[in-house]
C-alpha cells in the first residue's frame, strides 16, 4: 500500500537535518576537515560592524522570546475564543520548544567545547549557535501558530518571509560579526528545524489547530443557519 506523501515528509524534516546536524558535530569534536573549511569560510567573512552586531542581537533572548510570547497568547486567546478542541495543545508545544533550546544547546556546548573565532575574546562553548536556535525557534513557531489564524494568502507569504529574514538575519549577523563560526549557525538551524517539526505535527494534529480561518467562518455559517456541523479533525 502507497505511503502517503504527508507520511514521507515528516522524517524527512526531522531526518535529514538530525543526520546533517551529527555529521557536523562530528567534524567539529574530531577537528575534521569539514571544521578545517568551516574556518576558513569564517575568516573570509568575518568583517565587524554595526549592522551584524544588530542583525546578531535578533537572536538574543529579550527580543525573540516576546515576540513568540504575542503569537502564543494571540493563538491561545483565538483557539479558545474559536471553541476549538485542546485549544492550548498548540500553544503549549511551542513553549516546550523554546525550553528545549537552552536545555539542549547548554550541554552541547560544554561536550563539544568549541573555540571561538579570532573576532572574540579567547573562551570556548561556541558550538552550538544559542543565539540562532533561539532564532529559529522563537520565530519559526511563531510563524506556524500564526499561519492558520491569517485569511489573506499575501499576509500568510509575508509572515513566512518576514520569519526567513529575520533567522537569515541574525544568522548572518553572527557569523559576519565572528561571534559564531558558520557550522555554529547551520548546526543550529537543523535543531531548531527539528524542533519546529515537532511543534507542526501537535499542532496539526489538534483538532482545530490547523484550521484555517476560512474553515472556521463556514462550520458557524452552517450552525447559525440551524445545519448541524460535525466537528472538524485535524487539517
Amino acid at each position: 500500500m502507497p505511503v502517503p506523501a504527508r507520511s514521507r515528509v515528516l522524517p524527512a524534516l526531522v531526518g535529514l537535518p538530525a543526520l546533517l546536524f551529527a555529521l557536523i558535530t562530528w567534524q567539529v569534536v574530531a577537528d575534521g576537515p569539514l571544521a578545517g573549511a568551516d574556518e576558513r569560510l569564517s575568516g573570509a567573512l568575518v568583517h565587524p560592524d554595526r549592522l551584524s552586531e544588530l542583525l546578531s542581537d535578533l537572536g538574543n533572548v529579550q527580543v525573540a522570546v516576546p515576540v513568540l510570547a504575542v503569537a502564543l497568547v494571540y493563538a491561545a486567546w483565538h483557539g479558545r475564543a474559536s471553541g476549538a478542541d485542546r485549544w492550548w495543545v498548540p500553544p503549549l508545544a511551542g513553549v516546550v520548544a523554546m525550553a528545549l533550546v537552552p536545555a539542549l544547546v547548554a550541554p552541547l556546548k560544554e561536550w563539544t567545547d568549541r573555540p571561538g573565532t579570532p573576532a572574540v575574546p579567547p573562551a570556548t562553548g561556541y558550538y552550538p549557535s544559542g543565539h540562532t536556535a533561539t532564532a529559529v525557534v522563537a520565530y519559526g513557531t511563531a510563524t506556524l501558530l500564526l499561519l492558520p489564524l491569517l485569511r489573506s494568502p499575501a499576509v500568510r507569504r509575508t509572515l513566512v518571509v518576514l520569519c526567513a529574514v529575520l533567522v537569515l538575519g541574525t544568522s548572518y549577523g553572527l557569523v559576519r560579526r565572528g561571534y559564531h563560526w558558520p557550522l555554529d549557525v547551520v548546526a543550529s538551524w537543523c535543531l531548531g528545524v527539528v524542533l519546529l517539526a515537532g511543534v507542526r505535527t501537535v499542532a496539526r494534529r489538534t483538532p482545530g489547530g490547523g484550521r484555517t480561518p476560512a474553515g472556521v467562518s463556514r462550520s458557524r455559517r452552517r450552525s447559525s443557519s440551524g445545519t448541524p456541523s460535525s466537528s472538524s479533525g485535524p487539517s
